[in-house]
């Protein structure tokens, strides 16, 4: 690999992926694009090849990918119309003869029975990427460990875990432990069309993320699993908008359904090391 693109360069997972590139590679091999002049301008004097636009302007896609052979697209937010970003993205490879494309995806056990049906759209873009022609290698990434603190809430250690998530497990993994597995493999093999499953090498409830976080703080936290219909009452009344509530619902329904539950070790392979275990990441997220 000579010269590559990072879509979402400057996200956390893009943060973090280049960050692992430029142990093994120098700044003007990685072309990154942004929306934001002034991350441009700070990109350029770090000595990469930056570009200005986003996955709907595939003028600026095809300007960027000029001169690269692979290009790393990490999956667009949900504002907008994801999936046709991420044609975009596709497709503007295929025209510039981009030989390689990875594309960071969702670790899910069963498409067919997803209650967050956000998720998907993972599933149909590994799809178009199969059809495009390009040589691949899709990254089903774990839910990051780093959302924990996100999904239990501030007042965690007051208050304790009041979320619909049942005994469900998750393989939780860090995304910078993530992004460096994607950094190592991208750089280190061909891409032969293949695709890895990054989690943690355990899978934890949130029984065992309160048992952790009392261990950790020496303050009792308790998980407690409501209904959903409970769950979504309470977070309504504390003034969040449905859409949003129902987005965080169905996370924990699919949590709940052992959707998040595949464990491999296939993270551990491309780190050549364990990945950073549940108490030791609380500890890190929460600075205990």
């Amino acid at each position: 690999m000579k010269n590559i693109l990072v879509t979402g360069a400057t996200g956390i997972l893009g943060t973090a992926f280049i960050k692992s590139l430029l142990k093994q590679m120098q700044p003007n091999q990685i072309s990154v694009i942004t929306r934001k002049k002034e991350k441009r301008a700070e990109l350029e004097k770090q000595g990469f090849q930056a570009y200005l636009g986003d996955y709907n302007d595939t003028t600026a896609l095809e300007k960027a990918m000029k001169g690269v052979d692979t290009v790393l697209l990490i999956s667009s937010g949900d504002q907008g119309d994801r999936m046709q970003e991420h044609k975009n993205v596709v497709n503007s490879a295929k025209k510039m003869k981009v030989k390689n494309i990875a594309y960071t995806s969702r670790s899910l056990v069963n498409r067919e029975r997803l209650s967050n049906k956000l998720m998907e759209e993972h599933f149909l873009t590994e799809d178009y990427i199969k059809q495009s022609g390009l040589n691949y290698i899709i990254f089903q990434n774990a839910l990051y460990m780093d959302t924990i603190p996100v999904f239990v809430g501030q007042e965690v250690f007051q208050k304790g875990i009041f979320m619909p998530a049942g005994n469900g497990k998750v393989a939780f993994a860090l995304r910078e432990e993530q992004a460096e597995a994607m950094a190592n493999a991208m750089l280190n093999e061909p891409f032969e069309n293949q695709t890895y499953k990054f989690t943690g090498n355990e899978a934890y409830s949130f029984y065992d993320v309160a048992k952790a976080l009392t261990e950790l703080s020496g303050k009792e936290v308790k998980y407690n699993a409501v209904e959903v219909a409970d769950f979504k009452s309470n977070m309504m009344q504390k003034g969040l908008p449905e859409p949003m509530v129902q987005k965080i619902v169905d996370f924990n329904v699919d949590i709940k359904n052992g959707q998040e539950a595949t464990v491999t070790n296939e993270l551990e392979k491309k780190l050549d090391r364990k990945p950073t275990n549940l108490k030791e990441g609380l500890k890190q997220l929460f600075n205990l």
